[in-house]
């Protein structure tokens, strides 16, 4: 998946203090979905597991299938909502000004979170571009003004004005942790949605709409193999010019795309990818849920 599709800002705040934040700015944006439970559920058999992963597919596609930004893929099941990630960033960022309070530096504060650039939610620009009306108005760019509120933010929250040295910083991180740890990021999470998008990119019926897709493209003037070859074209790369090409191939883009339902079919395969790879990993999986609701949980408490 191309990076730019994720974020575009050159300038990002220290390692140190993204840890120590736990900001919504590093985590990625899902949309708020089931309720949160302190204890882990109970094991399920086969069946079971093979009928929640089914019902946790059909929400997905339960959607409106004309906008990818509703769509909502299996494994987002098991990552944490915007609503909890902005509950842990918000209890940590309280209590790590505090702590760096006491140790004498008042004017320390957390990096301010980053607002949203690009897509609104994890498969809004997954599969790339859909919206006909902003490609005409920005291409395959994110709107200018969001792009700029973004770099701003990454441009303040880059700098300590405060003094504070290292050793202060880490000593209040690994006191917050122990009180309300950051929002978990699971490697297996991280993976099976990965694979999943890689290997559906490869699937038959993905790479035939992908032919049809580039046959459309040719049509029009336009020679690419793949509709991200379109997105990732050096042409457009740079994060502050949109230029006429630019908008005239991704409005050609997004209508090839909708001829084909380009991305319903990646979206589709993908998802059926997920589930089966969930219903292989369901208690690890059930795991990871239970350590985001445990640290919701230890949120909540801290934040009383």
């Amino acid at each position: 998946m191309s990076s730019r599709m994720r974020t575009l800002a050159k300038a990002g705040v220290p390692a140190l203090v993204a840890v120590a934040v736990g900001a919504v700015a590093f985590s990625t944006s899902w949309p708020d979905a089931s309720p949160t439970h302190a204890a882990k559920p109970p094991s399920a058999g086969p069946a079971a597991k093979a009928e929640s992963a089914t019902k946790t597919a059909e929400r997905a596609a339960a959607a409106d299938p004309e906008d990818p930004a509703t769509w909502r893929l299996p494994i987002e099941a098991y990552m944490p909502t915007q609503a909890q990630t902005r509950l842990i960033a918000g209890t940590r960022d309280e209590l790590l000004d505090a702590c760096m309070d006491k140790a004498g530096y008042p004017a320390w504060m957390p990096p301010p979170d980053l607002p949203p650039v690009g897509g609104k939610t994890l498969t809004d620009w997954r599969y790339g571009i859909h919206d006909a009306a902003l490609a005409a108005k920005n291409g395959y760019h994110p709107d200018p003004a969001q792009q700029a509120a973004y770099d701003e933010a990454a441009s303040v929250g880059a700098v300590d004005k405060s003094g504070a040295d290292d050793t202060a910083v880490r000593t209040c991180v690994s006191q917050v942790d122990g009180v309300a740890p950051a929002s978990p990021v699971a490697d297996l999470v991280q993976q099976i949605s990965g694979d999943a998008f890689l290997q559906a990119g490869k699937a038959t019926g993905v790479v035939t709409v992908f032919n049809q897709w580039a046959s459309c493209m040719k049509a029009k003037g336009y020679t690419y193999a793949k509709p991200m070859d379109a997105n990732d074209d050096p042409a457009f790369a740079d994060p502050y010019t949109i230029s006429d090409k630019e908008i005239a191939t991704a409005t050609e883009d997004v209508a090839c795309r909708d001829k084909y339902q380009v991305e319903k079919v990646w979206f589709d395969t993908e998802a059926k990818l997920q589930q089966t790879a969930i219903a292989q990993h369901q208690d690890e999986l059930d795991d990871v849920k239970a350590a985001t609701a445990q640290a919701v949980a230890k949120a909540r408490a801290a934040a009383r």
